[in-house]
């Protein structure tokens, strides 16, 4: 059995995001399982205070007005940002699974690593300033539970969180 590189995505994987995560095993065939989650219960005033952290006048005032997706809608996106990372991987030469999953990852991230094929859990974000800051990010929260490596990176960049 192959080793697996789970890929917890908040985002659709950019060619970039697949390059450095097929870069941290260059040597190596492993398998890659990519997990986006439905985005329906962010806490309003962290994600107001990160969309302004990054300049995103647009997004905050999104957030402060309810502008938040369905469960359907958020559901769609995950499905449709999976599709797209499983695309990002073909496209350089590799083969990769995934789907969309609720919410909250961490109970998909310990059924995973409880059965047993799960190397490592590479976690691509973008930054958010007060779970990073306050180690409740999915990283972190990971790191604190599970018995494997956890990587974090931030989408797009090599920057590693």
């Amino acid at each position: 059995m192959t080793d697996t590189i789970l890929v917890l995505a908040e985002d659709a994987l950019s060619p970039a995001d697949v390059e450095h995560l097929l870069a941290l095993h260059p040597d190596e065939v492993l398998d890659y399982r990519v997990l986006v989650p439905a985005d329906t219960e962010r806490n309003l005033l962290v994600a107001i205070i990160d969309d302004l952290s990054l300049g995103g006048l647009r997004e905050a005032l999104d957030h402060a007005l309810g502008k938040e997706p369905s469960t359907s809608q958020a559901t769609t996106t995950a499905a449709e940002q999976v599709a797209a990372s499983l695309a990002a991987f073909e496209a350089a030469g590799r083969t990769a699974t995934g789907h969309a999953i609720d919410d909250d990852p961490l109970p998909v991230l310990r059924a995973a690593v409880a059965a047993g094929d799960i190397r490592e859990i590479a976690v691509v974000t973008y930054p958010h300033a007060v779970e990073d800051t306050f180690h409740r990010d999915w990283a972190s929260r990971a790191r604190e539970e599970l018995q494997v490596p956890v990587l974090h990176l931030y989408s797009g960049t090599s920057a590693l969180g």
